[in-house]
């Protein structure tokens, strides 16, 4: 167990610790006093029928998330809703390598699967909250896959699904992106097995990432129209040094490489032995897919190739020049579009 400040209420607050208990992993293992990170906007109905649960992606917490898709007056409005955004496990802000004591912490953090996620935010829903419908679910990249485990695992419960800029199974050509991210920080020597002193120790990793992430996250016409300009930075060095290994430089080696590892193995399948249509099929959501249409870890037709899968599903390509980290937010016009089509969904009966 380290330290590390980057995971604190002043920089991702507001969040409440949920103990969900002792909780046992598809992997073998058992995270004793499991704590689930939650930052909650607006109220629940006595009917319990008007919650909305949003799941985090890699290196992303809820602070992201409410800062970019939350808001009065928007298609999320704490307003109508109450707006669940649990941090997943291993995000630094929920129990994670790098705030677990322990011979379990760091390194030897057992290995969690999107699976494990979703049945420990049902646990919470239920139990702590007592809410047994969700008006929708939505999530941007793995916060997409857990998005598809939770309405193919609990299909009686998600009225309506959103899953954007991810797939209900991780494609081989993500697989192996997501490995090269895994080897900037594994080839660092100041990682030394995990078992480094400070996160700090491996910046040379930290930054090799967000140099990876600047090529793979966004789009080639991202910088062909001088994006990184428009966002406050004249040159593409003061881009990855500002932007980029600003976001990433301050993270958990070991709590991205429990992140990747589960983001690697991201699959619904597993539900029906391996039949990918037959895990969609039992999706009952009103299911909008939404791709971002320069996407390169995600492109459209990945995730055309399963909405065809999903009874009643429609395809709603995100259109901008962001690439994958349009997520953020960059380009006002994305954040319209997905407003606009959430909107829409949750206007939808289901």
């Amino acid at each position: 167990m380290i330290v590390n400040s980057y995971y604190s209420q002043e920089i991702h607050g507001p969040y409440e610790l949920h103990d969900i208990g002792d909780f046992a992993l598809e992997e073998g293992g058992t995270i004793k006093n499991c704590q689930l990170a939650v930052a909650t906007y607006g109220k629940l109905n006595a009917a319990k029928d008007n919650a909305i649960l949003i799941t985090t992606w890699y290196s992303g917490t809820s602070k992201i998330m409410s800062d970019v898709y939350v808001g009065e007056g928007r298609a999320l409005d704490p307003d109508k809703y109450f707006i669940v955004i649990v941090n997943q496990i291993g995000s630094g802000l929920s129990t994670s390598p790098h705030n677990t004591d322990g011979p379990n912490g760091m390194a030897n953090f057992p290995k969690v699967r999107i699976a494990d996620d979703v049945r420990a935010q049902h646990k919470l829903l239920t139990e702590t909250f007592g809410i047994t419908s969700l008006a929708l679910v939505t999530g941007g990249s793995m916060g997409a896959q857990q998005t598809y485990e939770w309405a193919v695992a609990y299909p009686e419960m998600v009225r309506r699904a959103a899953p954007i800029a991810g797939t209900a199974r991780t494609t081989d050509h993500d697989f192996l992106f997501a490995d090269a991210v895994r080897d900037t920080l594994l080839s660092d020597p100041g990682f030394n097995g995990g078992d480094y002193a400070a996160s700090s120790d491996v910046a040379a990793g930290l930054r090799n990432q967000a140099k990876l992430w600047s090529v793979m996250g966004w789009s080639t016409e991202f910088y062909v129209q001088q994006r990184p300009k428009a966002l406050g930075f004249e040159t593409i060095d003061a881009f990855i040094d500002g932007f980029m290994n600003g976001y990433f430089g301050p993270m958990d080696p070991n709590d991205l490489l429990c992140l990747a590892w589960k983001w690697q193995r991201a699959d619904v399948s597993r539900h029906t032995g391996g039949d990918l249509a037959a895990a969609l099929k039992r999706i009952k959501a009103k299911t909008f897919v939404l791709p971002i249409q320069t996407d390169m870890f995600f492109p459209p037709v990945d995730c055309a190739r399963e909405a065809d899968l999903i009874p009643g599903a429609e395809l709603r390509v995100l259109k901008t020049i962001d690439g994958h980290l349009g997520l953020f937010g960059t380009d006002a016009e994305y954040v319209r579009q997905v407003d606009a089509h959430l909107m829409e969904l949750l206007a939808t009966p289901a």
